[in-house]
């Protein structure tokens, strides 16, 4: 395989750092509490792929983050470009590197979750452990620990909605910040959501060149 390459930053595009220009595809930064696409209703009508594509029309999504979680998210350039990213989100050839900041302390240094995850409601989209859920894995280590709180490295090897957030209340680690997993008395009302997509992996499909994109940490 051909030899690495890294971040490629360059300008901003509507508002949004771009932390990788390709010419089938780029990687942007997006902020916490940015929809990844519109939601219904007006209220829920900005996000980022509405902002981009008034800059850049052609630009699609390939993947998502949720609203609250901050980090690095894929747009490809052309159609085309889209069903070859896609396919390889589908085959799970893309690699990516979370960190969050959750209340508690976990016993070991390292572990996996592997809780199948479902729908439990639906305003605000909630989702847990449910025997008929949807199988899930999760890899996470600890990268170092504070005053009743551990900042998590997170590799999650499925994609589903809301699963790191889900997995780490579901162990008892929830996120800090997080509104709809972490309970009142965790001081979810905070001022954002402290999970970060911090890294992307993949070979390029298109020259067969290992990418690696980062992002650092918004927080301190």
């Amino acid at each position: 395989m051909a030899e690495a390459s890294e971040s490629i930053e360059g300008p901003s595009l509507a508002g949004l750092l771009v932390r990788f220009w390709h010419p089938h595809f780029l990687v942007v930064d997006k902020p916490s509490g940015l929809l990844s696409q519109p939601g219904l209703g007006d209220a829920q009508s900005d996000s980022l792929i509405t902002r981009v594509q008034a800059v850049r029309p052609e630009l699609r999504l390939v993947h998502r983050l949720d609203r609250d979680t901050s980090g690095l998210l894929l747009l490809a350039r052309d159609q085309a470009s889209l069903k070859v990213l896609g396919g390889l989100f589908a085959d799970r050839k893309v690699h990516k590197l979370y960190a969050a900041d959750v209340h508690g302390h976990p016993e070991a240094l390292s572990g996996s979750v592997r809780l199948p995850l479902a729908r439990l409601s639906a305003r605000p989209p909630r989702y847990g452990p449910h025997r008929e859920g949807r199988t899930c894995l999760t890899l996470w280590r600890c990268a170092q620990r504070g005053t009743n709180r551990s900042r998590l490295w997170l590799a999650p090897r499925t994609g589903r909605s809301h699963q790191l957030r889900a997995h780490l209340a579901a162990i008892g680690y929830p996120v800090i910040g997080d509104p709809i997993y972490a309970a009142p008395a965790h001081g979810s009302c905070l001022d954002r959501l402290y999970l970060h997509a911090l890294g992307l992996s993949f070979a390029d499909p298109f020259s067969g060149q290992r990418i690696r994109v980062r992002s650092p940490l918004p927080w301190a």
